[in-house]
């Protein structure tokens, strides 16, 4: 099972068990625990998952954090946690941030074991920052975040890496933010810098305030087309994916009756196929970022394991075999075969779709 999948599980875990949890402590057992487990972290150790962490505070003696992730003897990871009832507020990370300030730790996480914030200290070391380089709600992740979740993996955690994609997280989110509340209220500051490219007459403050409701309608304009002209471009995905498998059905018909139907489609027949397409790639990208899939009409051959990122596919059913690229459009192109090393005759081809990808 691989990452995704697994945060997938945990989630509906979490949903199932949410309403059900009535106090911080069951937060943390059910809910906090559970999350850097999948993780990878032994949190019943507690040299490397510390409970009720000592982070004095000043002249304040016995402060605790309710957890800490210890790496060669030193704490890196900070974890305050809250009753998943409770929405977490600046109050809460005031006294994540006296915490931190007063350890080695690099990260800090505030959580009520369903919305979680990273902090680091990008912007002053040593002192955590007032806003969070990283915030996502397990019920409701976005995949562009799954990845950098990932990072917090104990197999992967390399906090040089983090803390410099970090910074870029951070502001990308801030810069987000600040586009949505465009969306709903342009502020006057946004509206002038508009109104420097597009209008000619002076900028007084009755046409400002003529302006604001056009950018606030242009802006929502904006984003339905470009998001209409997504949910096109997906649906001509699955039309093309359609007739490719319709393809395959009608080839697969008109040959039923052919003796040689049931045995000329064999698993090792596609892996031969596979390390073709390998060998024909081998020179311009790593091999290792290839993989396969397959399904009993065809097997597809994808770059980074992305579905986006077709390469080819194959179908071999009966004597009637052929192989299809997408164009730069993603339409398929066929190609029949009479065997596999026919395929090297589409080298060229299979070639120009793997740049596309680089």
């Amino acid at each position: 099972m691989d990452f995704t999948e697994k945060i997938a599980q945990f989630t509906q875990r979490v949903r199932g068990l949410k309403d059900s949890i009535n106090s911080e402590e069951s937060t943390k057992t059910s809910l906090v625990m559970p999350f850097f487990q999948l993780l990878g972290y032994d949190v019943f150790n507690p040299l490397e998952f510390v409970p009720e962490f000592t982070a004095d505070v000043g002249v304040k003696k016995d402060e605790k954090v309710d957890y800490a992730i210890i790496v060669n003897n030193e704490p890196i990871i900070l974890i305050e946690c809250k009753p998943c009832y409770e929405t977490l507020n600046d109050k809460h990370m005031e006294q994540l941030f006296r915490y931190f300030t007063s350890t080695t730790a690099k990260f800090g996480i505030l959580t009520n074991g369903i919305v979680y914030h990273f902090f680091s200290d990008l912007d002053d070391k040593n002192k955590m920052d007032s806003t969070p380089f990283l915030e996502f709600d397990i019920l409701n992740i976005k995949e562009n975040l799954l990845p950098e979740i990932k990072k917090f993996c104990k197999s992967d955690l390399n906090v040089d890496s983090i803390i410099c994609a970090a910074s870029e997280l951070k502001y990308t989110r801030l810069i987000k933010d600040w586009l949505v509340k465009q969306t709903e209220e342009p502020s006057e500051d946004f509206i002038k810098l508009i109104m420097n490219t597009t209008y000619d007459g002076v900028r007084t403050q009755k046409a400002i305030e003529m302006f604001q409701p056009l950018v606030k309608h242009s802006l929502k304009q904006f984003l339905n087309e470009h998001t209409n002209e997504r949910l096109k471009a997906a649906l001509r995905k699955g039309t093309e994916d359609d007739a490719e498998d319709e393809e395959a059905k009608t080839a697969v018909k008109n040959n039923q009756d052919d003796s040689e139907a049931v045995t000329v489609e064999t698993t090792l027949e596609q892996l031969e196929a596979f390390a073709i397409v390998k060998s024909i790639l081998r020179d311009i990208c790593d091999v290792n970022r290839l993989t396969y899939r397959h399904t009993s009409s065809y097997m597809v051959v994808l770059f980074d394991d992305n579905s986006w990122k077709r390469i080819c596919r194959f179908w071999f059913k009966g004597k009637q075999k052929f192989i299809t690229t997408p164009d730069e459009n993603k339409n398929p192109i066929r190609y029949d075969i009479s065997s596999l090393n026919d395929i090297y005759d589409r080298a060229e081809h299979i070639r120009e779709v793997c740049n596309r990808y680089l």
